[in-house]
């Protein structure tokens, strides 16, 4: 082989040093000549995987699997080494206009149906000879909808001093879902995808998608949000702690006897809110424990106090005949 080789250089009066130019101008022809007869156009019969869709009433808006489309088509050697490259990989989706029923689940559309999809299906520089294909048959499951609030998931970090003023609200609040069944009674409510902030001051809004469920769609994709953020004094008081609906006959002992409330309030505050907010144990909620331990409960906080906390949380409770 070596002679041969070498008795080939001979002839066409190259040297060793001539060597990897006349290689590179070889491969460099091959280049030309591949890439040239690439551009030309052949007839070849192609297969691509197509999931359909469709909105029917009762039906999920997208097949549940794919079928594979063949057909005698003309076009470059580019296109046919990348339409047949497809196999095994993500199917092209195709949203018909209508499809027919086959019963049930199962719709279908005929190789005429499928004349004014070629374009979609394998692109726009082919041109269809004939389908091999004869019938696509599709299964779209049945599916039903259902309205569910929509929570908002956030992590803010505010400046000192500065806080939200109630929960952060969402507009819409709910959102219908559409899916099989069995997929829409395990579903109660639905997250946003978090909104996280740091340094707020002021106002709080914006947008944020709604979590993506398997097997099921949503109405909307996402949903506005919004908080009122504000500046706060805190004011600590120390509150006796007392019974409320206890009986005639009967009196309560609360262990401790105080609690210290640290108010919230909004920036100026004028007042004291120990003169509005009183600190105590229900009676019903002693009734309902087992062991005598309560949670402490106050009144409405008074216009201007956004929140408050009381410690301990926790209070031993004694009931005995009066």
């Amino acid at each position: 082989m070596k002679k041969v080789f070498a008795r080939i250089l001979e002839r066409l009066n190259i040297n060793g040093r001539d060597l990897p130019v006349f290689l590179l101008s070889l491969l460099l022809a091959f280049s030309i000549w591949f890439l040239y007869n690439l551009s030309l156009d052949y007839s070849d019969y192609l297969q691509v995987p197509v999931t359909a869709g469709c909105n029917m009433e009762g039906h999920s808006s997208v097949s549940s699997g794919s079928s594979d489309v063949i057909a005698r088509c003309v076009t470059s050697g580019y296109n046919i080494i990348r339409l047949k490259s497809m196999r095994g990989k993500s199917p092209v989706t195709v949203n018909f206009k209508q499809m027919r029923s086959a019963g049930g689940e199962m719709f279908y559309v005929t190789a005429n149906d499928l004349q004014e999809y070629t374009h979609l299906i394998f692109g726009e520089n082919v041109s269809l000879e004939y389908y091999i294909t004869d019938t696509l048959f599709f299964r779209f499951p049945f599916e039903t909808h259902r309205k569910v609030p929509v929570r908002p998931v956030y992590e803010i970090d505010f400046v000192p001093q500065y806080m939200i003023v109630g929960d952060m609200e969402v507009e819409p609040d709910s959102v219908t879902i559409y899916g099989e069944p069995y997929r829409l009674e395990k579903i109660d409510y639905l997250y946003t995808n978090p909104v996280k902030m740091s340094g707020v001051r002021s106002e709080i809004h914006g947008e944020a998608k709604i979590e993506q469920i398997r097997g099921i769609r949503t109405s909307v994709g996402s949903v506005r949000y919004s908080a009122d953020v504000v500046r706060y004094v805190e004011i600590r008081k120390t509150l006796p702690v007392t019974g409320m609906n206890v009986p005639a006959d009967k009196y309560m002992m609360v262990y401790p006897p105080y609690a210290d409330v640290r108010f919230r309030c909004a920036f100026p505050y004028k007042g004291d809110p120990e003169d509005n907010v009183s600190v105590h144990i229900d009676y019903d909620d002693f009734l309902k424990s087992r062991t005598g331990k309560c949670v402490a409960v106050t009144d409405a906080l008074p216009e201007g106090v956004i929140s408050c906390s009381v410690e301990p949380q926790i209070f031993e409770c004694v009931v005995n005949d009066r």
